[in-house]
């Protein structure tokens, strides 16, 4: 498939490091482990040297294992989108850098659409969507592209047909991202993991020629071909033009 596009999803929180646990004890327990406690996590990658050394380690071994399948850099993101976090984001856009990083999702899911899908953000949900500011800004100051929108927070898990043909009428000018967690069947990695999360619905949403005649209007995309499309015109963003969806 030469036209997949692929990204890294860089995992620095509940999931596992690349790194051995020898090589980065701050950071995993013994069995290479990252722990889920967020805030704890937020507060140590903030305020601990220690800690920040052996983060850029793992990062830049997580850049390193996805340059070694040969694939091209689409775009990068992290579990849980820890790299909100400003020192995550830094080392993120740094080390990408490197790596050939040219774009960088910001989860930023507008509270004004979504309150015209039934939803009800509250002052956490709108919280985040003014810190992904941060993020954004620290993505286009290093001369790469950032997603203006994001959908699959508030319906994480739950991107039915009906959603998307819903919000395909709403969606607000510039590039967008929906977001979901498809899979074939149940397993007990998923369960585990997701037990609540509809996987076998959201693959029958994006296979639904309802759901691809709903989005119609907008030009379906990808990272690497809008910072393509973008350096040939010589500008930043595609502001108030269609919506592009990726």
């Amino acid at each position: 498939m030469p036209g997949l596009r692929v990204g890294l999803h860089l995992v620095v929180i509940e999931g596992q490091a690349t790194l051995p646990p020898a090589a980065i004890p701050e950071l995993v327990d013994s069995t290479g482990r990252f722990p889920s406690a967020q805030l704890r996590l937020g507060i140590h990658y903030f305020f601990r040297p220690a800690v920040r050394r052996q983060l850029a380690a793992e990062i830049r071994a997580q850049f390193s294992a996805f340059a070694a399948t040969g694939l091209t850099l689409d775009h990068a993101n992290a579990h849980k989108h820890m790299h909100l976090h400003p020192v995550v984001g830094r080392m993120l856009i740094r080390t990408g850098h490197e790596f050939g990083l040219r774009a960088v999702r910001v989860p930023a899911e507008p509270p004004a659409v979504m309150t015209a899908c039934g939803e009800h953000p509250g002052l956490g949900d709108r919280a985040l969507h003014f810190w992904c500011r941060l993020l954004r800004a620290q993505v286009r100051r290093a001369g790469m592209l950032a997603n203006d929108h994001m959908f699959g927070i508030a319906w994480s898990g739950a991107m039915t047909a009906d959603r998307l043909c819903m919000l395909a009428r709403l969606l607000p000018p510039g590039l967008s991202e929906i977001y979901f967690h498809p899979a074939a069947g149940r397993d007990a990695t998923l369960d585990g993991l997701m037990p609540d999360y509809q996987h076998e619905a959201e693959l029958a949403a994006l296979l639904d020629p309802q759901v691809r005649a709903a989005l119609a209007p907008a030009v379906l995309t990808r990272y690497t071909d809008e910072v393509d499309r973008l350096s040939h015109v010589g500008v930043e963003r595609l502001g108030d033009n269609a919506p592009a969806v990726r």
